[in-house]
């Protein structure tokens, strides 16, 4: 852990000191004390404002902090988020949020984005036109700052793509002083200009980068950009969009019917990372390190009662995971504060961002059979499943003990020692100040032993990891010839990472259930990893026909929220619709017959409806241009629904 310190640190002060010395002649304020011609002639001015990019990017998507506090889990059905710092994911929650301002402007917005990519063309034009000369000190650097530039060119278009569909792909060096008339364009033309530039990326940077330079852009992320970018133009949303009860009227909407050919080409840009090569062999792979019989915590003792493994706390932390594991990362996204907005009550902390019900239903259970099912499944029951004992009635999948606090979890108490996890009564309690709504609290990346002294630098979640591009092959190899043993594999060594049971056989020969279980695995990785506000939008989750089936369902199964949720879990209808309108919690209810013992009180668990939510189909699938960008290029069209 103190080396992924000592990396933060390192990049938190050539960040600081690039802004500081990069800004000026950049934006070509008034007060120039620099030329651009005595700025592009120094290869170490040219090395600085490619270290300002680094940060530019960082802040377009760092994944705890997505909304400045924020992690976008709360914008989701993942997690509930708190009323604090002007109640930010809240206001999503409630479709307060429009083309005149959109919460949580922390550098990730259609502004800051073309800002820093004009930027990553000034640095680019500048080195052509001035001849900048190479590093005296280590040649070649040159040419790598070159390909960091072009990857982040393209970095940064592909988070405008993301969240804003289709735009324009600047390439070149807007004049701010001519009219601004910009038009937007196809996703798939975008997606080509992306990996256009990824690719001139790949061929000037290395392999893997060394000691301080550990962390800059390299071939694998690069091959990761190509990959995420074609997986996501492959998808629903880009993809046959009409026929998941899409409704918009994009610009473009003509290209955006099914083509098969676009999930081939996402097969073979994962493919290409997968098999990427380093020193000697893989470039990359999962982090193994600690077994089945390590459950230490950070502070050496194991007080999670043999339920959390170390593994898997650890590999947000450990330098030999960021080495072979992570694809594209930020550092120090966040300090040892984030452990106290996170906390219970009982540790001083504010609970900040809770996972949901409809989160924790996705964790699977391990049959007697040896594989893993969902808790929803016709078998779950037979198999020993009871909500109301729902997180030892069967073991869960590891993943879930890690991620999750619940009623009667092991957990240090403050004073380091071990306690139990009380949401009944007590600081804790469900609606007490400060305390979760929905039952439970967030666990995953906490340094348990931490108890609010010292200091923590966190450089977790990685923005990309393998297992995201071992999904995305095996998803695109379902989706063009059905399921095969090689995909089998493949997730089941994600899921044998996590000390989890493979998939069952059955998954082999039915496309569909290949489907659900690598979407369920996406879920359960990458929990708070800052995937899921995206992930929902690109599978058209709100507006596919079984989903809206299940909401009329829910609305139906009862006369209040608390009696509906209640019953359509009751009455089998599988997992709660994934419309992002609604989110659900557990409550303890203290039962002389429950299996849940907590301070000599016994209980059963029992589910309650925490709120509804505003998701407005086609509007909310994508984000808002702003009026004030619109009124400066009124050749920009507005998207669905705005």
């Amino acid at each position: 852990m103190k080396t992924s310190i000592n990396i933060g640190l390192l990049f938190l002060i050539l960040i600081c000191t690039a802004i500081m010395s990069c800004q000026k002649y950049l934006d070509k304020l008034p007060d120039d004390q620099l030329s651009e011609e005595e700025v592009f002639t120094r290869f170490e001015r040219v090395n600085e404002l490619v270290t300002d990019l680094y940060a530019r990017s960082k802040a377009a998507n760092s994944p705890l902090t997505w909304f400045a506090h924020f992690s976008s889990a709360a914008i989701t059905d993942e997690a509930e988020g708190t009323t604090v710092e002007g109640n930010l994911t809240n206001n999503f929650n409630t479709g307060d949020w429009n083309i005149n301002g959109i919460p949580g402007s922390r550098g990730q917005y259609w502004h800051d984005l073309y800002a820093s990519i004009r930027r990553a063309n000034v640095i680019l034009a500048g080195i052509a036109e001035h001849n900048t000369p190479d590093n005296p000190i280590q040649p070649g650097d040159l040419e790598r700052r070159i390909g960091e530039a072009y990857f982040h060119r393209a970095y940064l278009h592909y988070l405008v793509f993301r969240i804003y569909g289709e735009a324009p792909y600047i390439d070149y060096v807007v004049d701010v002083n001519q009219s601004m008339e910009f038009h937007r364009e196809s996703v798939h033309t975008l997606a080509d200009k992306i990996v256009s530039d990824a690719q001139e990326a790949f061929n000037r940077v290395p392999v893997r980068w060394g000691n301080q330079d550990f962390g800059r852009v390299d071939k694998g992320a690069c091959l990761g950009l190509i990959a995420m970018t074609r997986w996501a133009v492959a998808t629903p949303l880009w993809n046959g969009a009409n026929n998941y009860g899409y409704t918009g009227q994009r610009e473009f909407e003509g290209e955006y019917g099914y083509n098969v050919e676009r999930w081939v080409r996402a097969r073979d840009a994962a493919k290409a990372l997968l098999d990427l090569q380093g020193d000697a062999g893989p470039r990359y792979s999962l982090y193994q390190r600690y077994g089945e019989q390590d459950f230490n915590d950070s502070g050496g003792q194991n007080t999670s009662n043999s339920t959390v493994y170390t593994r898997l706390w650890q590999m947000y932390y450990d330098m030999e995971s960021f080495q072979n594991e992570a694809v594209w990362f930020v550092t120090r996204d966040k300090g040892e504060g984030w452990f106290g907005d996170v906390y219970p009550p009982s540790r001083g902390g504010g609970s900040r961002q809770q996972p949901v019900q409809e989160q924790v239903d996705e964790y699977e259970y391990i049959g007697p059979d040896g594989y893993g099912y969902p808790i929803y499944s016709s078998r779950a029951k037979d198999d020993g499943y009871d909500d109301g004992d729902p997180y030892k009635s069967v073991k869960r999948d590891p993943r879930f003990y890690r991620d999750i606090v619940y009623h009667g979890a092991p957990f240090r108490g403050g004073n380091n020692n071990p306690s139990v996890v009380n949401t009944a009564e007590g600081s804790d309690r469900i609606n007490a100040s400060n305390a979760t709504r929905t039952g439970y609290y967030l666990r995953k990346y906490l340094q348990e032993a931490w108890n609010r002294n010292g200091s923590v630098s966190i450089s977790a979640p990685a923005i990309w990891r393998l297992p995201d591009f071992i999904y995305i092959y095996a998803e695109a190899v379902n989706e063009i010839d059905g399921p095969n043993a090689e995909i089998y594999g493949l997730v089941n060594q994600v899921r044998a990472r996590s000390f989890m049971a493979p998939m069952p056989p059955s998954t082999l020969a039915d496309q569909d259930l290949m489907r659900e279980y690598i979407k369920r695995e996406r879920r359960v990785e990458f929990f708070y990893e800052n995937k899921r506000a995206f992930d929902f939008r690109l599978y058209l989750e709100p507006t596919v026909q079984d989903e809206l089936n299940k909401e009329e369902v829910w609305r139906s199964a009862g006369a209040n929220n608390n009696e509906r949720s209640r019953r359509y879990w009751e009455n089998g209808y599988g997992p709660y619709p994934k419309t992002q309108r609604m989110i659900n919690g557990m409550q303890p209810v203290e039962d002389p017959n429950g299996k849940i013992e907590v301070n000599g009180k016994r209980y059963r668990m029992e589910r309650y409806c925490v709120e509804e939510r505003v998701f407005i189909a086609p509007r909310h699938y994508l984000f808002p241009i702003m009026i004030s960008e619109i009124q400066q290029s009124p050749t920009l069209v507005q998207n669905p629904g705005w």
